[in-house]
């Protein structure tokens, strides 16, 4: 690649209906130049604003993956199961906040550690997050390692949350306020199109 298509690789792309506005600012910075050369150069620092302000980048937007938020109150276990087998390909802790595990930001904000898991149907990430009681978050598994379903990975101390995100596409089991048991709710169902299954509130 050329310095010249680098740099042109680097300037983003400017929409239509602004070129009338740019061409206005050009315009009127030549003439300023004409009359005042600092009028001039003010004239050029204003159409670059203008071309900044129209300014129209290619965007990729990642689509959102299917989660499942499952709560569990100071009175639920909370001892953590892994949802699928496969391997542990990364694991991450994040300190932060503890707001109500319910809400949310929660999954942004509070204290969280999380896992990608490989599996067969592709990979899945669990993340175990902190509540507004719990203070710690414990790990029994480490990168690397191969975990079964329904295997403990962890363990979260006191109310808290756990978010479980799936493959694009894979279709969920559980319903909206319906209490999951770890090791035992299937949670969802990776075959894709299979419309036979739904799931089967309490």
């Amino acid at each position: 690649m050329s310095i010249a298509n680098s740099i042109r690789a680097q300037i983003p792309p400017v929409h239509p209906e602004g070129y009338p506005f740019i061409g206005g600012f050009a315009l009127a910075s030549l003439i300023l130049f004409w009359i005042w050369t600092p009028l001039g150069w003010l004239g050029t620092l204003l159409t670059i604003w203008c071309a900044l302000f129209f300014r129209d980048p290619v965007r990729v937007t990642d689509r959102p993956l299917p989660r499942i938020s499952i709560f569990m109150s100071v009175f639920n276990c909370h001892v953590n199961r892994s949802p699928a087998a496969g391997r542990i390909d990364r694991i991450a802790y994040r300190p932060g906040t503890f707001v109500n595990a319910e809400l949310d930001k929660a999954s942004e904000d509070n204290e969280r550690n999380s896992l990608v898991i490989s599996t067969p149907n592709g990979r899945i990430g669990v993340i175990q997050i902190a509540g507004l009681v719990a203070r710690r978050i414990v790990s029994f598994v480490r990168e690397g390692q191969s975990i079964a379903a329904g295997e403990r990975f962890g363990l979260i101390r006191f109310g808290s949350r756990l978010d479980v995100y799936l493959p694009e596409g894979t279709k969920a089991l559980v319903s909206e306020g319906q209490t999951a048991v770890a090791g035992e709710t299937i949670l969802a169902d990776f075959r894709l199109g299979d419309d036979g299954r739904t799931f089967r509130p309490d």
